[in-house]
């Protein structure tokens, strides 16, 4: 979400204003230093119909903090379905209503396709044909079939007529922060050849779209979506209908223009089976970041949250639950004061404590680049299935042993050299695509670690030397993981790469990314994320030992966890050292469940 904020600044000579962007997120953060925006006099919020998690967490702070500060104002953008509810949910808003332009030509098919995929792209074939003018969008369910579209769009545009004009595909990836496609005005050149372009995108694409002269719009009515599963700690993909708010929106694109067309493969019944809004993220996401975010405020004194939705209180109590596994709560459910250095990152609340814990195992330099890469888009282009084998021999070059954790330090270690070697900016994208690795997602990393290295010196933590390559460094890092992940452990069954999960009992395969295809699978692991799909998949895995996993792992956190014969094997690998000073027959007394130091091992920060 875009936010435009008007901020104001007294100087001794006069009163200056200032107009600032910035996502949702952005200013969250900002608000742990100044809860009660005082530096701004208006903000306006664009795109509320997404319902994310920061939006509603946003929507009622701003409700908090209106109260204190009556001169503040606060303007919200959203669609006529949900200006009703904001109205009363901030008391009998003003609401001010714009009308559309112009009316928009739907048409609807009279049954829903079998194959919508291959129907959609012999609309889109069709229109071209007709040598009508204007650019088209097509939304489809899935970034899957964004790249599947975009690749068939090229090859079918090799063998057209060029009478008929260029058919230029843009990939546009709503739910990933860069997307891998030609700026729009680079697009529009003075050159003769017409050219035709065509946005490919998903749910959440109608805001990021700005181009002009779009005429068309395809839409196939359904999304996927990701929904977190508190039994099983991960995101399910569920294929659903559109919501009426969102087809509403998809029309809006063509509000400007009065001969633009939105094309439904869908009947026109078929909006009955649709739900009238979205479902709030608050209701269906781990929520465990923002009641980090939460627990923060609660010192600043804004610790009331008057959601639009109530979030979901399994996912609540899992978030807190989690917490405390963590470390980032005291006895009395508060932030403890590692909680609060926890929070100082834009980052997981495990990737966060790992960050921590690298502080006392010298690591940290590898975390903080492991962490920017984990959270920047994915480094590798997906590309053809005939392209495999090449991709799978160039990405060998980084390939680590000990997991793919290491084999990301690697590459963004690389990438890193060839920027510091004063390569031409042409040069080090063609390294990246020689190496079937994206440019935009690798200055993403850098831009991130950057970032971090700023949060680190701020707090005042180590920033330690590099060391990666030792056998030290190797396990320091491992440790530092473990600290934050204990909780995403899984055990290979039968040695083919079927890993069951430690938490539960879902089984889940090695991503195809994963460097350990095709080699010798290690029984233990740590993954990252774990998605139940057609495929289940454990992504960024690295081989752990059962003995480290059982010196990290809180205590009352590996008690709490189901029986099962994976606990089993791991309970044979726990020792109990002996006090030289114990007694012959006096059992060692056990230590107490409220005792912080006895329940966990905390990172000590240098």
């Amino acid at each position: 979400m875009k936010l435009a904020i008007l901020c104001r600044s007294k100087t001794a000579v006069q009163a200056r204003q200032f107009l600032r962007y910035c996502t949702d997120e952005m200013l969250l953060r900002e608000m742990m230093s100044s809860p009660l925006l005082s530096s701004y006099g208006v903000v306006i919020i664009d795109d509320v119909y997404e319902r994310s998690v920061s939006t509603d967490v946003l929507l009622s702070c701003l409700k908090v903090i209106a109260v204190s500060r009556p001169e503040l104002k606060v303007v919200i953008i959203t669609c006529p379905a949900l200006s009703g509810t904001l109205v009363s949910y901030y008391g009998n808003a003003p609401l001010v209503e714009t009308e559309n332009m112009h009316s928009v030509e739907s048409v609807y098919t009279t049954s829903i396709p079998r194959d919508y995929f291959h129907s959609t792209l012999r609309l889109l074939f069709e229109i071209h044909h007709t040598k009508e003018q204007g650019d088209i969008v097509v939304f489809l369910a899935c970034e899957e079939e964004i790249k599947r579209a975009y690749e068939h769009i090229k090859q079918e545009a090799l063998h057209m007529n060029p009478e008929l004009g260029e058919l230029v595909p843009i990939a546009l990836y709503p739910n990933q922060s860069i997307s891998d496609y030609i700026p729009y005005e680079e697009l529009d050149d003075n050159s003769k050849s017409p050219k035709r372009k065509v946005v490919l995108t998903t749910s959440l694409g109608e805001s990021l779209i700005w181009m002009k002269n779009i005429l068309f719009v395809i839409d196939v009515g359904i999304e996927r979506r990701k929904v977190y599963n508190t039994r099983i700690r991960a995101e399910s993909h569920v294929t659903q209908p559109i919501s009426k708010v969102r087809a509403e929106m998809r029309k809006h694109i063509l509000s400007s223009y009065s001969k633009g067309k939105l094309f439904c493969l869908y009947p026109e019944d078929f909006a009955h089976e649709m739900k009238p809004f979205l479902t709030a993220k608050v209701e269906e996401c781990n929520l465990i970041s923002m009641v980090l975010f939460l627990k923060r405020m609660d010192i600043a004194g804004l610790a009331h949250c008057d959601f639009i939705n109530r979030p979901d209180p399994e996912s609540l109590m899992q978030a807190l639950e989690d917490l405390d596994y963590l470390a980032a709560l005291d006895n009395d459910g508060n932030l403890s004061e590692f909680g609060i250095i926890m929070s100082e990152f834009p980052l997981d609340p495990q990737l966060s404590k790992s960050i921590l814990a690298a502080c006392e195992f010298d690591c940290v330099d590898e975390m903080l680049t492991l962490a920017a890469m984990v959270t920047a888009p994915n480094c590798f282009i997906d590309s053809s299935p005939e392209a495999e084998e090449l991709i799978l021999i160039r990405k060998g070059k980084f390939s680590h042993p000990e997991g793919d954790h290491f084999t990301l330090i690697n590459i963004y270690n690389e990438y890193e050299q060839m920027k510091r070697s004063n390569a031409s900016q042409y040069d080090v994208e063609k390294w990246c695509q020689d190496h079937c690795l994206s440019f935009l997602a690798m200055e993403m990393a850098r831009a991130i670690r950057n970032e971090l290295a700023d949060i680190m010196r701020r707090i005042e933590l180590p920033l330690t030397a590099p060391a990666f390559g030792s056998e030290e460094n190797v396990i320091n890092i491992k440790k530092s993981l473990l600290s934050g992940y204990f909780m995403q452990i899984a055990r290979d069954v039968d040695g083919l790469g079927n890993y069951i999960m430690l938490t539960h009992k879902q089984v889940g395969q090695l991503h195809p990314d994963s460097g350990f295809n095709g080699a010798k699978v290690p029984e233990w692991v740590l993954y990252h994320e774990f998605s139940v799909s057609e495929r289940s998949c454990i992504r960024i895995v690295s081989e752990i030992s059962p003995n480290m996993f059982m010196e990290f792992v809180p205590p009352y956190y590996f008690s709490n966890l189901p029986p099962s014969e994976t606990k089993e094997l791991l309970q044979q690998h726990q020792t109990v050292p002996s006090s030289p000073a114990e007694e012959p027959g006096e059992e060692e007394p056990l230590p107490d469940a409220d005792d912080e130091g006895a329940t966990e091992q905390r990172c000590i920060i240098q």
